[in-house]
C-alpha cells in the first residue's frame, strides 16, 4: 500500500509494526549515554531488544561504568546513521568490547551486590550439612539427590567433574555441590575454583579471564556467572531485620573500662597537671581507642550465617565501618571546625542516640554534604583543565627511537624469597621495556622492546629482576604528541596503542573520573600544634598540577654538605655549609616546624629541611627534571591511593610531559632566539640541531615547569588557548604577534569544523578509497567483454560506435 495507510498503521501501533521494526533495528547498534559522562565508558553501544513497557532496561553488569542505578536515572539514546558511523559504534564502542577500565587495564564490568550475595551462598562450605561425605558420580547425580532433599548445597562431598583426574587416578574431587555448579559457569578449559567466591575472588576470576581469553568467551562467561549470581542470590533467602542488628553483650563494660580512665585523664587536668591541649590529645586517642575495641567485639560476636555479616564479608554491600555505626559504636565525631570533638558519641544507631548526641553528629554529616556539593564543581574544573593541557596529545609515530627510559623497583627480596612490589600494577604494567631486563645472576630473561604484562612480571620476580627500565612519554623525543612505543599498551584494549590514540584525553578523564571521590577536607589535628594541617584530598591534587607554592613549604639543601642548627629566640637558624667550599646558606624556621635534619649531620642534595611539602619549582631548580617528574607522579598517586582509587602512572606522565614542554632561553648564541623568550622544548632542540649543523653556536635555556593552566595558555594554537581562559587577552596577543594555528590538536580542528586528527579522522586513515574486487565487478556487470582480457585499454574503444553494438559480434581473440 501507500505511505499514508503505512504512516496510519504505525499511529494505531498494529501488531505488524513491531515485526517491521525488529527487522529493521537487527545488526544496528544505538548509543547509550548517562551525564555526567565523566571517561569515555559513559557512552557506549549496544544491539537493542524490544521489550513491552516504557522503561530503558540496562544489562547489570555495564552499570558501573555508567555509574547508574535503577532509582529513576535517566540515559540519552543516539542513532549513529551512516555506515562509517554504524562499523566505528560497532567496532569501538560495543559494550562486549569495553571490558576493561582505560585508567588501569582492570575490568569495569565485575559483578557486584546481588550477584556476589548470590555466588558468595553458592560457594560457602556449611559442616555437618545433610548428605556431608557422600561421593556422586556426577553433577547431574548430586543436583537429582538436592532435589530430593537428600543433600544441602553447601555439605562438603566428593563428587566426579567430567575429565578431571588426579595425577594418582583418583577421579572424585572433595567440594561442594555449589562450587561444581559455580565452575559450570566458567570456560571449560579454566582450572577449578575451590574458594568461597567473594568480591576478591569474583574480580581476580574476572582480571584472569580478561588477560587470557578472547573478549567474545569473556562477555559470555561474565553473562553466565551474573546470572547464576542472581539465580542463586534469589534462593539464598537474604534479608535484614532489626533482630539482625546485634549489639556486643560485653560492650556496657567496655565503655565503662573506658570512662574510668577517661575521668583519671580528666582529674589530672583539673589538679592541673596537664594543659587543656593534651588533655584532649589524650581523650581523642583513649576514645579512638575504646570505640576500636567495641567495633571489634562487635564483629567478633556477630554468628557467621547472620545475613549483615554475610553481606560485609563477601563485599557486596557496606563495611565493618558502617556496621560498627549502626551496631557498635557510633565513636568520636569533628566540630564545625573540623577538630575533633574529645567526647564520643556512645550510642549506636540502633541504641538510638540521646538529643546531644544528636547535636553533635549533625556537624559532621552537615559539612559532609556541603563537602560533596562543592567537590563536585571543583573536580568538574580540575578535569576541564586536565583535557585542555592534553588534548593535543595524540599518538603521532610508531617509535620515536630514543634510547632512554625510567628505572622502576618492581621487586625486594623478603627472607631470601623475591615478592614483587606493591605498586607494580599501576607502574611498569603494559609499557614496553627500554633495556634487557638482566637477572642477579647475569642472565636475560626478557629483550628490550618486549611487552610488560602480568606475565613477564611474575616471571621477572621470580628470576631475581629487582629493577628494570621502561619506557615512557616522559622520556619520548616524538617532536608534536608522543609515540606508541613509549606510552606501551592502551590499558582499554589490552594490546599495543594505535596510531591516532588521542591519550592524552584518555589521561585526563582517568584523573577527572575518581575526582569527586577525593576528599576536600583539610585534616585538622585536633587543633593540636605538633604538625602543620596537611592538604590532602583535591586541594592537593590541584597544588601539584598547577605547580603552586604549597603554604608553608619545606626548605630543601641546596647541595650536599653540614647542617648547623642556631637558636635565636622566636625562630631556628639552620646553617648550611656545602662540601664544595661554596658559602653558607641559612634557612630560617619556625620552632614549632618538625625538623628532618640534627645538628651535625650531613645531608645530600636535595634533602629536605622540615617536614611538610616541598615547591616543585625549587625540586626542578635543585635537583633536576628528573626529580621534579618523579615528585609531582608520586605526589598525585599518593593522594589517588589514599582513597583507594588506582591509576596507571602513564596518564599522569602524560600531564607531567606537558607541563615541563616549555624552557626559557638563557643565551641565544646564534641562533634566532630571544633571551627569556619561552619556547617549545621541541622546537628549541630542532633550532639547535640546524645552528649545529652549520657550526653556529648554540643556544642554552632553563627547564620551566608550568602549572596546567599556564600550559594551557602557553600553548602553540591560539584557537585552543582562546576557548579556554582568558578569551580576550589571548586573542588580542596573538593578533600583535600575528599567530598563525597550526591545526594539530582536537580543540582547535572541533571549533573550525574539521574532523578531529585523531582515531579514524588520522589523515593515514582518511585517505582510504574503496575498490571493488574482480570477482564483484564481473558478478555485476556479467555482460563486461573485457573482463578476461587485460591487454585492452579505454582508449582502444575510441572507434566503436555503442548505439549499434553488441557483444554477440564481438570476440576479444581476433580484435586487431
Amino acid at each position: 500500500q501507500n505511505i499514508k495507510s503505512a504512516k496510519r498503521m504505525v499511529e494505531r501501533s498494529r501488531p505488524q509494526v513491531w515485526d517491521v521494526l525488529e527487522e529493521i533495528i537487527r545488526e544496528r547498534p544505538v548509543l547509550l549515554n548517562r551525564a555526567p559522562t565523566l571517561h569515555r565508558l559513559g557512552i557506549q553501544a549496544f544491539e537493542p531488544q524490544l521489550v513491552e513497557g516504557k522503561a530503558i532496561q540496562l544489562h547489570p553488569l555495564v552499570c558501573a561504568a555508567f555509574n547508574a542505578d535503577f532509582d529513576g536515572d535517566q540515559m540519552a539514546v543516539h542513532l549513529p546513521l551512516s555506515v562509517e558511523a554504524q562499523a566505528e559504534a560497532r567496532i569501538l564502542m560495543l559494550a562486549s568490547n569495553n571490558i576493561l577500565k582505560p585508567s588501569d587495564g582492570r575490568p569495569v564490568t565485575v559483578p557486584t551486590q546481588d550477584m556476589i550475595i548470590g555466588l558468595h551462598h553458592l560457594t560457602t562450605v556449611r559442616e555437618g550439612a545433610a548428605g556431608e561425605g557422600r561421593a556422586f558420580s556426577s553433577v547431574a547425580e548430586a543436583i537429582m539427590a538436592m532435589d530430593q532433599g537428600s543433600l544441602h548445597l553447601n555439605a562438603p562431598i566428593r563428587i566426579r567433574l567430567y575429565g578431571e583426574k588426579f595425577a594418582d587416578g583418583r577421579e572424585l574431587r572433595e567440594t561442594t555441590l555449589g562450587r561444581a555448579l559455580f565452575n559450570e559457569q566458567l570456560p571449560a578449559d579454566y582450572p577449578f575454583v575451590d574458594a568461597v567466591a567473594d568480591k576478591g575472588t569474583i574480580s581476580q576470576i574476572v582480571n584472569d579471564l580478561a588477560e587470557r581469553y578472547p573478549k567474545t568467551i569473556v562477555a559470555a562467561t561474565l553473562d553466565k556467572v551474573k546470572d547464576a549470581g542472581f539465580y542463586w542470590a534469589t534462593r539464598s533467602g537474604v534479608t535484614v531485620a532489626l533482630s539482625d542488628v546485634l549489639t556486643p553483650p560485653k560492650k556496657k563494660q567496655i565503655v565503662a573500662e573506658y570512662e574510668k580512665k577517661a575521668a583519671k585523664i580528666q582529674g589530672q587536668f583539673d589538679k592541673g597537671l596537664t594543659t587543656d591541649d593534651e588533655r584532649r590529645r589524650e581523650l581523642v586517642e583513649l576514645w579512638t581507642e575504646g570505640t576500636k575495641a567495641v567495633n571489634d567485639e562487635m564483629r567478633a560476636n556477630f554468628p557467621v550465617d547472620n545475613t549483615i555479616n554475610r553481606m560485609v564479608t563477601s563485599g557486596a554491600r557496606g563495611n565493618w565501618l558502617q556496621v560498627g555505626n549502626i551496631a557498635g559504636m557510633r565513636g568520636l565525631v569533628s566540630n564545625p571546625r573540623g577538630e575533633i570533638i574529645a567526647r564520643p558519641i556512645i550510642n549506636s544507631y540502633r541504641e538510638g542516640l540521646s538529643v546531644a548526641e544528636y547535636f553533635i553528629a549533625t556537624h559532621g554529616a552537615r559539612k559532609g554534604l556541603a563537602d560533596t556539593a562543592l567537590r563536585t564543581a571543583d573536580s568538574g574544573y580540575l578535569t576541564r583543565r586536565l583535557v585542555d593541557v592534553a588534548q593535543d596529545v595524540i599518538i603521532r609515530e610508531e617509535d620515536c627511537g630514543t634510547g632512554k627510559g625510567l628505572d622502576f623497583t618492581i621487586a625486594h627480596e623478603v627472607d631470601g624469597v623475591w615478592v614483587r612490589d606493591d605498586n607494580v600494577e599501576n607502574l611498569v604494567f603494559a609499557r614496553t621495556l627500554a633495556a634487557d631486563a638482566v637477572s642477579s645472576s647475569g642472565e636475560i630473561v626478557a629483550q628490550a622492546g618486549a611487552d610488560v604484562g602480568d606475565v613477564l612480571i611474575d616471571s621477572l620476580v621470580a628470576s631475581g629482576v629487582a629493577e628494570i627500565k621502561v619506557r615512557s612519554v616522559l622520556t619520548c623525543e616524538s617532536a608534536v604528541g608522543v609515540c606508541a612505543a613509549c606510552y606501551g599498551r592502551s590499558l582499554a584494549t589490552g594490546t599495543r596503542v594505535d596510531l591516532g590514540e588521542a591519550v592524552g584525553i584518555i589521561a585526563a578523564q582517568s584523573i577527572g573520573e575518581p575526582g569527586t571521590q577525593l576528599t576536600m577536607r583539610t585534616f585538622h589535628t585536633g587543633g593540636s600544634a605538633s604538625a602543620a594541617d596537611i592538604t590532602q584530598g583535591l586541594p592537593r591534587v590541584t597544588e601539584l598540577f598547577e605547580a603552586r607554592t604549597p603554604k608553608g613549604a619545606s626548605p630543601i639543601a641546596e647541595s650536599a654538605g653540614r647542617i648547623s642548627i642556631d637558636d635565636n629566640g622566636s625562630l631556628l637558624k639552620i646553617v648550611l655549609t656545602p662540601d664544595n667550599g661554596d658559602e653558607e646558606v641559612v634557612y630560617s624556621v619556625s620552632k614549632r616546624a618538625t625538623l628532618l635534619v640534627e645538628d651535625g649531620q650531613h645531608v645530600e642534595l636535595g634533602h629536605q629541611i622540615f617536614a611538610g611539602t616541598v615547591d616543585p619549582k625549587e625540586v626542578l631548580r635543585v635537583k633536576g627534571v628528573r626529580a621534579v617528574q618523579q615528585h609531582l607522579v608520586e605526589g598525585v598517586q599518593g593522594v589517588y591511593r589514599s582513597q583507594g582509587v588506582p591509576i596507571h602512572d602513564k596518564h599522569l606522565e602524560v600531564i607531567v610531559r606537558q607541563m615541563l614542554r616549555k624552557v626559557t632561553v638563557v643565551d641565544h648564541g646564534e641562533t634566532d632566539l630571544l633571551p627569556g623568550e619561552l619556547v617549545d622544548r621541541s622546537k628549541y632542540n630542532q633550532i639547535n640541531r640546524a645552528a649545529l649543523a652549520e657550526g653556529k653556536k648554540t643556544a642554552s635555556a632553563r627547564q620551566e615547569v608550568m602549572g596546567i593552566t599556564k600550559a594551557s595558555l602557553a600553548t602553540e594554537s591560539w584557537l585552543s588557548a582562546a576557548s579556554f581562559q582568558e578569551t580576550t587577552r589571548v586573542l588580542t596577543q596573538a593578533a600583535m604577534e600575528g599567530k598563525s594555528d597550526p591545526l594539530l590538536g582536537l580543540k582547535e580542528n572541533v571549533i573550525i569544523g574539521k574532523l578531529i586528527p585523531a582515531g579514524t579522522g588520522l589523515p593515514a586513515y582518511r585517505n582510504v578509497t574503496v575498490e571493488a574486487t574482480e570477482e564483484a565487478k564481473a558478478e555485476r556487470y556479467p555482460n563486461r567483454i573485457f573482463a578476461d582480457d587485460s591487454a585492452l585499454t579505454e582508449a582502444d574503444l575510441s572507434f566503436v560506435d555503442f548505439d549499434t553494438f553488441s557483444s554477440d559480434d564481438f570476440t576479444p581473440g581476433t580484435y586487431s
